[in-house]
């Protein structure tokens, strides 16, 4: 169903929903992690502009790119950590310029981001990145250091102040699929409620949401993802009215389960935890190696017939810019595809009929 109300820059809830430029309605997205980190800006506003003819609204990227080696190459980064040096943010043309760019870009194009700050794993350097300069090895001690955490809202507080008026900011989320395995559920639950109240501080005028998995969900077939062995309790963490929405990611593969039935009744269960929470929720991230149109398809469908589940995010975009074709990490959905038929085309025809 779709409404239009009054007009607003910012992208908002309205009940178990999202309003986009005044209209209310389920919405498709995707995510391009890579984004930020391309360095020519005809490729970038070449993939915008293949996400808005396609009909996807929302564009989940990294906001981060932390690394332990400043690079000499002209590779793009964000943010370093050098052994007995003081953190830097860069704010150069290599550092917080090209996502300078790509908001820029996406608010032309009416095309909405979600602005991670952090990373569970070790891609473009996450947690391991500031631990290898303040200490710790394991996740769970990235929470619990204080530099550490002052060093994140530090980082979190340049690139908020950058685009705290943009109409472009979907929403501001506060790590990739964030853990903190054995840990009490509380350790996840205060970092969460202090860090979103934080960037609320900060700007009032966008959503915050955590970017978790979904982990801990309550009902479900008690397999591994539903337990709260990863330190998540997604119900608990959902209270927190600092944060506007709820996450969830999936990949049956990756989590020893079967794609079906485990992966439909993980939307729904996800669907129902929103609403009993009264917030909407986004399936943002998912994925599998093979079968793509039929195992995803049913998914999406499940998505859009769900109470509570506002919006999906397929992983990932793959397209072909100047250089070649974007990265394939074997989950990606590309333009010009049969899979991007099923998956793009016929998903957002399906949600505008």
């Amino acid at each position: 169903m779709m409404r239009r109300a009054s007009n607003s820059t910012f992208a908002k809830v309205d009940g178990l929903q999202f309003n986009i430029d005044g209209v209310t309605q389920y919405y498709a997205g995707t995510n391009a992690y890579w984004l930020a980190f391309t360095t020519g800006n005809d490729d970038i506003d070449t993939a915008l502009d293949r996400l808005k003819e396609a009909g996807l609204k929302i564009l989940r990227i990294w906001g981060f790119n932390d690394v332990n080696t400043v690079p000499t190459d002209g590779t793009v980064w964000f943010q370093s950590f050098v052994d007995g040096q003081d953190p830097v943010i860069n704010t150069g043309a290599d550092g917080l310029q090209r996502l300078d760019y790509v908001v820029k870009s996406a608010e032309q194009r009416g095309i909405k981001l979600v602005i991670n700050f952090v990373n569970n794993w070790t891609d473009y350097g996450g947690m391991a990145a500031y631990m290898k300069r303040f200490g710790g090895s394991a996740n769970p001690e990235w929470y619990a250091n204080s530099d550490i955490q002052a060093q994140y809202k530090k980082y979190i507080k340049t690139v908020v102040s950058r685009y705290s008026n943009s109409s472009a900011v979907f929403a501001w989320e506060l790590a990739n699929e964030p853990r903190c395995n054995g840990c009490n559920t509380t350790v996840l639950y205060d970092w969460a409620k202090e860090t979103s109240a934080y960037i609320k501080n900060l700007d009032p005028n966008h959503m915050v949401t955590i970017g978790d998995e979904g982990f801990g969900v309550s009902g479900g077939d008690g397999s591994y993802p539903y337990t709260q062995g990863e330190g998540n309790d997604y119900n608990k963490n959902l209270e927190i009215d600092t944060l506007d929405y709820g996450t969830f990611h999936l990949y049956p593969d990756s989590w020893g389960q079967s794609n079906d039935p485990f992966g439909s009744e993980w939307v729904e269960a996800h669907g129902k935890a929103c609403v009993a929470a009264g917030k909407p929720c986004v399936f943002e991230e998912y994925g599998v190696q093979s079968d793509k149109c039929s195992v995803e398809g049913k998914w999406q469908t499940t998505a859009l017939n769900t109470e509570g589940i506002a919006a999906d995010h397929f992983w990932d975009f793959g397209t072909t810019l100047s250089w070649g074709k974007t990265n394939d990490d074997g989950n990606t959905i590309f333009t010009n595809t049969s899979d991007w038929t099923c998956l793009v085309t016929n998903h957002v025809a399906k949600i505008n009929s």
